[in-house]
């Protein structure tokens, strides 16, 4: 590998996954064991995703690792590790993480709210042009 290489999310045991497919999508996890170059078993035990191999083309790696993660660690170290890390409070605090809650509050609003939010971007949008008028003046 070279040294001069940008890249800095590699697979690896203690990284943090977000899963994209599944009954488990929009969960994370932490890879605990690498089976092979497709597959590595995740297991997230503070975010309810059970121990399970996933396919590397299933999960998205995050920036965040738990570290010093043992190999092969069971449930229990895993979730002692994370819980260490702060690692889900350290993902929730991302701004990945707030992206994909907003845009998952949009798709549930009712026709009533998306009114409203209309709404409320008109009379901002209007502040916004007389600050801007009264600016130029």
């Amino acid at each position: 590998m070279p040294l001069d290489s940008n890249f800095t999310r590699f697979v690896e045991v203690g990284r943090v996954v977000l899963l994209k497919t599944g009954p488990y999508a929009g969960h994370i996890a932490v890879i605990a064991e690498i089976i092979d170059h497709n597959r590595a078993i995740i297991d997230g035990p503070t975010t309810g995703v059970p121990r399970q191999a996933f396919p590397y083309r299933h999960l998205t790696l995050t920036s965040l690792a738990v570290p010093k993660l043992p190999r092969s660690a069971g449930s229990g170290t895993v979730k002692k590790y994370v819980e260490e890390a702060g690692t889900v409070a350290k993902w929730e605090s991302s701004a990945w993480a707030k992206r994909r809650a907003a845009a998952e509050k949009r798709r549930t609003l009712s026709d009533f709210e998306r009114f409203q939010v209309m709404i409320h971007k008109k009379s901002r949008r209007d502040k916004v042009r007389k600050a801007v008028k009264a600016a130029k003046a």
